[in-house]
């Protein structure tokens, strides 16, 4: 089935994922469980029949573009793959221009951007959903997949506890906002100068501390592409001690799962092992982002 969206925020936008609540994000996890399971019968075809989706990059990417633009064509629309240098952003034209204009062609906008304020002004602007594919401070798609992986894994999300190290940047972010909703224990250890603000998360600056009895350990990248190469030294040098590796594999759960958002670096925040060993979940979370997006998409759209 098609789920609806319970609150008039989720028929609208997903920019933070705090526009959905607990029984919206409960039903648009199982959903992308179904869809992944009748994937080969064609499972939600047709549900964006006619529509056309623009998909705009501010940013490289490769498994969003990926699974948003194979994502509405499988759920039988018509995706548009959008630069900003290839529309009149280039030339400055206002966000908010282009997303009233956008909404006039189009059934939804999906934007990487390197700027939060713009895909809000972008939200605010539009009359369609618009939908954050990340941004600085959010990554809300891939904290959906993340869930769906948990959920997969463990066959609950409800008193799982994930340790995150390393780096408190958006993809912790986003988990600690939407696992919190989902009642997932997220648990973040970072150095001083790289902590998620008080309040969204559990914090700690001992990834032992965290990874004691997680279900969960996850990790993401210490140097982002827009990072200088005497920035990037910095931050190795401060991240160091937070690799996600075997000793911390050995303190948490018999049954804990090792997670990553990709791309990797092995030997730099994830050890070789880890990354590939028989705990990892990544590949299963890589390929997640497309069944929860879908999922999303149907939510907003449908």
């Amino acid at each position: 089935m098609i789920p609806e969206p319970t609150t008039e925020a989720a028929a609208h936008s997903f920019v933070t994922g705090e526009e959905l609540d607990r029984a919206a994000l409960e039903v648009l996890l199982a959903r992308a469980e179904e869809l992944k399971q009748g994937r080969a019968q064609g499972e939600g075809r047709g549900a964006l029949d006619g529509d056309s989706i623009a998909l705009v990059f501010e940013k490289p990417s490769t498994r969003t573009r990926i699974s948003f633009e194979v994502g509405v064509a499988e759920l039988g629309g018509t995706p548009l793959v959008l630069r900003a240098d290839e529309l009149q952003l280039s030339r400055g034209e206002s966000i908010a221009d282009t997303g009233r204009v956008l909404s006039r062609y189009l059934a939804g906008i999906v934007i990487r951007s390197g700027s939060d304020e713009r895909v809000a002004e972008l939200a605010e602007a539009a009359s369609v959903p618009v939908v954050n594919a990340l941004t600085p401070r959010h990554h809300p798609c891939q904290a959906l997949a993340d869930l769906q992986t948990l959920r997969e894994r463990f066959g609950r999300l409800e008193g799982l506890r994930l340790a995150y190290v390393g780096d408190g940047n958006n993809c912790a972010r986003s988990l600690a906002i939407l696992g919190r909703m989902a009642g997932v224990e997220v648990v973040v250890a970072s150095p001083a100068g790289f902590r998620l603000e008080q309040g969204i998360a559990e914090l700690t600056d001992d990834p032992r501390a965290a990874a004691e009895g997680a279900d969960a350990l996850y990790t993401d990248v210490w140097v982002s592409m827009n990072d200088e190469e005497q920035e990037a030294e910095r931050r190795r040098a401060a991240l160091e001690p937070y690799q996600l590796n075997e000793e911390l594999i050995d303190l948490a759960s018999d049954r804990a799962i090792v997670m990553h958002c990709l791309p990797a670096h092995p030997g730099e925040e994830i050890s070789e092992e880890a990354l590939y060993g028989e705990r990892s979940a990544v590949w299963d979370q890589a390929e997640n982002r497309l069944h929860a997006q879908k999922a999303l998409l149907e939510l907003l759209l449908a």
